[in-house]
């Protein structure tokens, strides 16, 4: 793949993300929202036993533009990253078209960046967590998710390995099988974090970790389609101009 047509793709990956992002922030305002509201409300009726400092930024800032910037600079990062991956796993993980590669990259980042790392240490509404710790945390999240994705790499060309010998459906099977057992082994020697406070609603905690997982998987659906119909305009234009005339033909019938 040429230089030309990896810019093309980065920049395309980029705009997905936005998209992607927009329609996570709709999400976000919608369900993530409320149960934010009540850990906080949480947070304050407990004040005395949990201090925290002058608030500098208001809290209708912080679920308005603040939320929006941050998951719109969040889904163009990422899009850009997604779409590097995609140039280099295209062609290379079987006989995929471009929407496909584009679907399994989106699917495979949804697992190994956020799913998987997330069943360990999952996410935490305000009012959960010691402050003292919050750098202990934020280094295990982020180890658990450098040993997802180094692992699902390793998967991958275990898979690729065991193909001629196994056939691709029996191979694949292996890999995930021996990705899922590496990881839980992995999971189970990694410290537990439980800084949960007694009192808090189990409730609120559910709806905040049950969005947080849909907030992820629609970003990361919406990228996979909208990357891989913008994906194959570059990739496959042959493809797309003789869908569009079969589509003009039938239009004009």
């Amino acid at each position: 793949m040429n230089s030309v047509s990896v810019r093309a793709l980065l920049v395309r990956g980029m705009l997905a993300g936005l998209v992607a992002g927009l329609l996570a922030f709709g999400l976000a305002r919608w369900i993530g929202e409320p149960p934010v509201d009540a850990a906080i409300a949480f947070e304050d009726a407990h004040a005395g036993a949990h201090e925290h400092g002058v608030e500098l930024v208001s809290r209708s800032m912080q679920s308005t533009a603040g939320l929006a910037t941050a998951v719109l600079v969040f889904g163009t990062a990422v899009g850009g990253i997604a779409a590097l991956a995609f140039c280099f796993a295209l062609g290379r993980i079987g006989r995929f078209g471009a929407r496909a590669t584009a679907a399994l990259v989106a699917l495979a980042a949804y697992v190994t960046v956020y799913f998987v790392p997330s069943l360990k240490y999952p996410a935490n509404p305000p009012a959960v967590g010691d402050p003292d710790t919050l750098a202990k945390r934020t280094t295990l999240f982020f180890l658990m998710i450098a040993l997802s994705v180094l692992l699902a790499l390793g998967a991958t060309l275990l898979g690729r390995r065991l193909a001629p010998r196994w056939g691709n459906w029996n191979a694949s099977i292996a890999a995930v099988a021996a990705f899922v057992v590496v990881i839980a082994v992995a999971m189970a020697f990694l410290p537990v974090v439980n800084e949960l406070p007694k009192d808090f609603p189990p409730d609120t905690l559910w709806r905040f970790r049950l969005a947080s997982f849909g907030i992820q998987a629609l970003l990361w659906s919406s990228f996979g389609l909208v990357f891989g119909a913008l994906a194959e305009r570059v990739v496959e234009p042959g493809r797309v101009r003789s869908r569009e005339a079969a589509e003009s033909a039938v239009a004009a019938h």
